[in-house]
């Protein structure tokens, strides 16, 4: 007898998840490996903001709290979505949820029906398939090669926009690209869908303020305000101001969409927890000048793994502008046979070389929607990044 529900049988297990659990746990055996899989910065949290959680605990504000945040939280959130995106939400268009992931979620089962179609650009973060299908939507993938910086193009959009699409999901800067769309081509996405009333828009700007070279960060409902009551614009504590394990994301929204979201949480999670909240209005709210030394470190990390992994035969690496990934092209890599006679067919078969013959735990470029590519975050340290190019460099020397 099969106890599992239908649904289940329509997703994967998180690629990212996986490989990060199954190199830790190789690392767990005693073996040399290096874990690039992750998504996370290695920087700990600020002081100021474990302090702030301290302090919530030592008052005792360890009770329950709103699931949408507490009143602090969501003034604050508030107050940035103005000060930085120049958005103004009311309190009732913003909710607390437990991560980046978990908004998501709760947005799509609180939107979609049975067959509405979701625009995902490819390449993609891993989730946001399996979550449109986990709501019984259709994932409509948009390929945007690297000829065109992995960014979708108004014509592209305009093509794969039917009378069943209820969202487009649009992350910048990317995960796992790291590509960053500018005000110009935000503009210009958003004169397509000024002309589809009936598209709502995702914007993950999960990696705002990691971002180089200058650049400026643009959000939709900020490049166009007539599209501010059918945007989603979500954010969350975890990337910049490293938190990734206190579980805390949110977003603005219409107050209908948000009223359906807080229902769904109503009767799930509840709330993340109230220490949480309390370290978060310290990170948003407080001191922010970490967050440019940590990008400085970040950017020299990123010149660094660009160009040594530009040196390796069959290997091709752009520069991203944001985030803290790169997502080379293997496409030389193909067709060539391990030092045992296997032949590497796609980068999945790259990915299980490296680590199989070196201890570099990447994540190949199938998950995210394209190939032939693979993902390495450079989030950490300069001399685990060079070790980390210098075994590629030997695995890839070693085939035929």
């Amino acid at each position: 007898m099969n106890f599992v529900a239908d649904r289940i049988n329509r997703i994967k297990p998180s690629m990212t998840v996986g490989i990060n659990i199954k190199a830790k746990a190789m690392k767990e055996e005693g073996k040399d490996v290096i874990v690039l899989a992750a998504g996370e910065p290695d920087f700990n949290t600020p002081k100021n903001i474990r302090d702030a959680a301290n302090k919530a605990m030592e008052e005792g504000k360890t009770k329950y709290v709103p699931g949408k945040g507490t009143p602090e939280l969501q003034k604050v959130i508030q107050k940035k979505f103005k000060e930085d995106n120049n958005i103004d939400y009311s309190l009732d268009e913003i909710i607390c949820g437990v991560g980046g992931k978990h908004i998501i979620y709760n947005a799509m089962m609180a939107t979609i029906n049975t067959g509405d179609e979701v625009i995902i650009t490819s390449p993609y973060w891993v989730s946001y398939p399996d979550i449109v299908l986990l709501a019984e939507g259709k994932p409509v993938i948009v390929e945007c090669p690297e000829s065109q910086n992995f960014k979708i193009r108004p014509e592209q959009l305009e093509k794969h926009i039917t009378s069943k699409t209820k969202w487009l999901m649009l992350n910048s800067p990317s995960n796992p690209t790291g590509a960053v769309y500018s005000k110009e081509e935000l503009e210009d996405l958003a004169k397509v869908l000024i002309n589809h009333p009936h598209v709502l828009i995702m914007s993950d700007d999960i990696y705002e303020k990691i971002i180089y070279d200058g650049l400026e960060f643009h959000t939709l409902a900020s490049i166009e305000p007539s599209l501010k009551n059918r945007c989603l614009t979500l954010n969350g504590v975890s990337k910049s101001y490293c938190m990734t394990g206190w579980r805390l994301g949110y977003c603005g929204a219409s107050k209908e969409i948000i009223a359906a979201m807080n229902k769904i949480q109503s009767q799930s999670t509840t709330s993340t927890s109230s220490i949480t909240m309390a370290a978060a209005v310290e990170a948003i709210s407080g001191p922010q000048d970490f967050i440019i030394d940590h990008n400085n470190k970040f950017l020299i990390r990123r010149d660094l793994v660009v160009n040594k992994l530009n040196q390796i035969e069959g290997i091709t690496c752009s520069k991203p502008a944001g985030a803290f990934y790169v997502y080379p092209n293997c496409e030389g890599i193909l067709g060539k046979e391990t030092p045992n006679g296997k032949k590497i067919s796609s980068d999945e078969d790259f990915m299980t070389f490296l680590l199989e013959d070196q201890g570099v735990a990447g994540v190949h470029g199938s998950a995210f929607g394209l190939s032939p590519y693979f993902r390495l975050s450079y989030a950490t340290s300069d001399d685990i990044l060079i070790d980390a190019c210098n075994r590629i460099q030997l695995a890839c020397s070693k085939l035929k």
